[in-house]
């Protein structure tokens, strides 16, 4: 028998068993763009295309949610410590012998400075998500009509779902844009008028 080891668990260095052995590993994220040819008759390399506007605008949306979100993570911590340090008793009344600090008023003093800091931080971190989204997104490609539609070519597990972008119209907003006929894809700036 095994003897425990000076950390009290036993040595697994001769288990080779799948459950000792084997590393799982996430499974694979799907595709966000497939690759398409450039335009119908040109001999340029193929771009990377949204399978449709549908795809194009819930990637926008999940993009713009993260840095949303990971700002205001950001901002949270600065307003906490801003408030800290606007309601703190200045330092020289300890040796002035001022009274004893008045904690609750201290408590909501800090509760009405986090308020205003997080309302003008989420204002501030809204623009910064959609500064950050558009220029990416205005150049991002989208397929055309139908060229996408029977390959196997999943956005983010929706893979056999697939409707077309013309039903779909932009998460069921109108769009007015119709790429011309023979164009492979179509660029993001086209939809940005019915979208931003």
């Amino acid at each position: 028998m095994d003897a425990p080891l000076p950390g009290g668990s036993v040595d697994q260095s001769e288990d080779y068993s799948p459950a000792a052995t084997v590393v799982r590993f996430d499974p694979p994220l799907p595709l966000l763009r497939a690759p398409v040819p450039s335009s119908a008759s040109s001999g340029e390399p193929p771009v990377l295309a949204f399978r449709d506007a549908a795809s194009w605008r819930a990637a926008w949306e999940a993009a713009e949610a993260s840095l949303l979100s990971q700002c205001e993570a950001g901002a949270r911590a600065g307003c906490s410590i801003t408030a800290s340090r606007k309601c703190k008793p200045p330092w020289w009344k300890g040796l002035l012998g001022g009274g004893p600090t008045d904690y609750q008023e201290r408590e909501r003093c800090e509760e009405r400075e986090m308020a205003s800091c997080l309302e003008t931080a989420r204002q501030a971190c809204v623009k910064f998500a959609k500064e950050k989204c558009i220029e990416p997104f205005r150049d991002a490609r989208i397929a055309s009509e139908g060229l996408l539609e029977n390959t196997n070519f999943a956005v983010w597990g929706v893979g056999s779902d697939i409707t077309s972008s013309t039903s779909l119209c932009i998460a069921n907003r109108e769009y007015p844009f119709k790429p011309c006929p023979g164009a492979t894809n179509y660029k993001g700036s086209d939809l940005l008028d019915s979208f931003v």
